[in-house]
Order: structure tokens, then sequence, then C-alpha cells
């Protein structure tokens, strides 16, 4: 089972979003402190990393950089999402994807399984 690594300040969506990955049968895993992002996927070994772009209290862009550099993280697929266009600025620093929000679940659920390797699906 895929393990998937959600990282958004706003508690409700990440409810819903771990909901959504369980029913999809996924395992979701919230990170309760955003700016503990790179401890809690060292410890969970997700196989995608979700991740909000506008995070109150860190910059989201630099744990992308940092994760991209991580020698147990760097392999591992972050998919980021945002209610502003900002796939480009989030490519050019490492994400393997990008959802604008509004999204339909489903897109989100397809967007994922493309991350994933065969094997975990």
């Amino acid at each position: 089972m895929a393990k998937i690594l959600i990282v958004d300040d706003d508690r409700a969506t990440s409810t819903l979003l771990r909901t959504l990955f369980e029913i999809e049968g996924f395992v979701g895993v919230v990170c309760p402190k955003p700016e503990d992002v790179l401890n809690t996927a060292r410890r969970e070994k997700p196989d995608v990393v979700l991740m909000d772009v506008h995070l109150a209290e860190v910059d989201s862009i630099h744990i992308l950089k940092e994760i991209r550099v991580d020698g147990e993280l760097q392999r591992v697929p972050v998919v980021m999402t945002s209610g502003l266009d900002v796939r480009e600025k989030c490519e050019a620093n490492g994400a393997s994807a990008f959802m604008q929000k509004p999204f339909k679940p489903s897109e989100l659920v397809a967007l994922i399984k493309r991350q994933l390797a065969p094997a975990k699906l």
C-alpha cells in the first residue's frame, strides 16, 4: 500500500485528503507540523509527498529544495498544490508535479497514481 505524506497547514484540508487517500487504498499520513516536514518524511518514508505551496510558518519551496538534496528523500515524488498558478516555479525547484486548486478529487488521485511506481499500486 502506497503512503502519501500530506503537508498542509489547513487541518480540515489535511483531514479530507487523508480520508480521500484511504478510500482509494493508500495510507494517508498528515504532517503534524509543516516546519517538521523533513523529519516526518524520514520517519514515515512516504512514496509521495503532497505539499501546499502556501504554508503559514515555512517556505515550501525551501522545503522542496531540501528534499531534493536529502540522500534519503531526493527520489520521492513531490506534488505541489496551490490556488495560484505557480507551476513553473514549483517545477523549476524540483517538484515532480503541480496541481492548481480547486481540483477534483479524482484528478488528484490520478496524478498521485502517475507519480507512484507500478509496484506500489
